[in-house]
C-alpha cells in the first residue's frame, strides 16, 4: 500500500490513520485487524510533540511525505525505535525494528517504509528548536550545537541506553489518573530528551561537517548494505565509489553519523547478527560463525566475547 501525505507541521499521524481505516479512540488509534494489530498513541503540547507506535501490520506500508511547514517552523526530530521492553501480544511471529536512535531535521521530505509482520515499538518526539535551546543550549559540544543551530540538514544516530529503555518502558505502561496523563508525559518525554543529548555528549568532541540530503541518503545505503551483507568485510573503495564520494569524506559522515568507523559499525552489527541467530534462530556456534563470514570458530568466539561479554556457547544456553 502507498500513501501520499503532506505534513503541514502537526505530523502525520491522523492522515495514516484515515488511510489505513484505523478506529480512532480519544487519543488512541487502533489498528483495525484486517490491517494487522496495536495502536498509535500521542500528545501535542505546542512546541514538544510526542507519538507512540506498538503495532504491527499484515500489508507493507509506503508513506511519501512532503513537508510544508508554517514560515519559521523548526523542528527536529527525535525517533526513538524498539525502545519497549515489552513486546506487542501476537499470535504470528514477527520482525523487530532495528534498536536505536535518529536525529534529524522535521524539514527532510521522506519516505516512510513500513515492512509487513514487523513490530514497530518506538516513540517519536518532536521538538523545536527554541524549547531545545531552553533546555540545552549551554552545553558545549559540536554534536550539540549542530542539533540546536545548524542551518543545514543532518541526522546523527546512537544506541539506546538502559535508561532510555527503563523510561520509554514507564510511558507505555503508566497507570496515573487520566487527568495527570499530559503532564506525565511530558515529563518523560523531556527526561528521555536528558538521556539522548546525554548520549550525544559522549561523542568525540570534534566539527560536524555539512551534509547535503544526497550524502544523507548515500550514507544511509551504506548503512543498509553492510547490514545486508554481514559475511562479507566492507571494502571502503568499493563502498566510496557507489556513494559517489572519496573515501575520506565517506569515512568522515559515517563515522558523524554513526560514531563508528565503516569496520567497526560492520563488526557490531555482525556480532549483533550472531547474537540473534543464537538466542532467536537456535542455531549453534559454528553455524552462526560459518554464516556470518568467521573462518575461525576460535576468533569468532573471542571477538563475540569482546562485545557481548561471555563465549557464544554461554550466551545461546541464557
Amino acid at each position: 500500500m502507498k500513501i501520499s501525505v503532506t505534513d503541514h507541521g502537526s505530523g502525520i499521524m491522523m492522515k495514516f490513520a484515515e488511510a489505513i481505516g484505523a478506529v480512532v479512540k480519544g487519543r488512541f488509534i487502533h489498528i483495525p485487524e484486517n490491517k494487522g494489530g496495536g495502536f498509535i498513541s500521542g500528545f501535542n503540547w505546542g512546541n514538544l510533540r510526542m507519538m507512540i507506535r506498538n503495532y504491527y501490520l499484515n500489508e507493507e506500508v509506503f508513506i511519501e511525505r512532503t513537508n510544508e511547514f508554517a514560515e519559521g517552523q523548526d523542528d527536529v526530530i527525535f525517533l526513538l525505535s524498539d525502545v519497549f521492553p515489552s513486546p506487542l501480544e501476537h499470535k504470528k511471529q514477527l520482525s523487530r525494528e532495528q534498536a536505536n536512535v535518529v536525529i534529524c531535521k522535521h524539514a527532510i521530505s521522506s519516505i516512510i517504509e513500513m515492512p509487513s509482520n514487523t513490530i514497530f515499538r518506538s516513540l517519536t518526539i518532536a521538538v523545536s528548536r527554541q524549547q531545545l535551546r531552553l533546555v540545552f543550549g549551554s552545553v558545549q559540544h559540536p554534536v550539540v550545537e549542530s542539533i540546536l543551530e545548524s542551518k543545514d540538514n543532518f541526522v546523527f544516530e546512537t544506541g539506546i541506553s538502559s535508561e532510555i529503555i527503563k523510561t520509554a518502558g514507564e510511558i507505555l505502561n503508566q497507570s496515573i489518573p487520566e487527568s495527570f496523563e499530559s503532564h506525565y508525559y511530558k515529563l518523560k518525554c523531556e527526561e528521555l530528551l536528558c538521556y539522548i543529548f546525554a548520549l550525544m555528549v559522549q561523542r568525540e568532541a570534534v566539527p560536524t561537517s555539512t551534509m547535503h540530503i544526497e550524502d544523507i541518503r548515500a550514507i544511509y545505503t551504506i548503512k543498509m548494505d553492510l547490514e545486508a551483507h554481514l559475511e562479507q568485510p566492507p571494502n571502503i573503495a568499493a563502498l566510496a565509489v557507489q556513494a559517489g564520494m572519496s573515501e575520506p569524506k565517506l569515512r568522515k559522515l559515517f563515522k558523524q553519523t554513526f560514531d563508528k568507523g565503516v569496520f567497526e559499525y560492520y563488526q557490531t552489527a555482525r556480532i549483533q547478527e550472531a547474537a540473534r541467530l543464537l538466542k532467536e534462530k537456535r542455531l549453534t556456534v559454528s553455524e552462526v560463525g560459518y554464516q556470518l563470514g568467521f573462518t575461525n570458530l576460535s576468533h569468532f568466539a573471542r571477538v563475540f566475547e569482546q562485545q557481548i561479554g561471555v563465549k557464544p556457547k554461554k550466551y545461546s544456553m541464557t
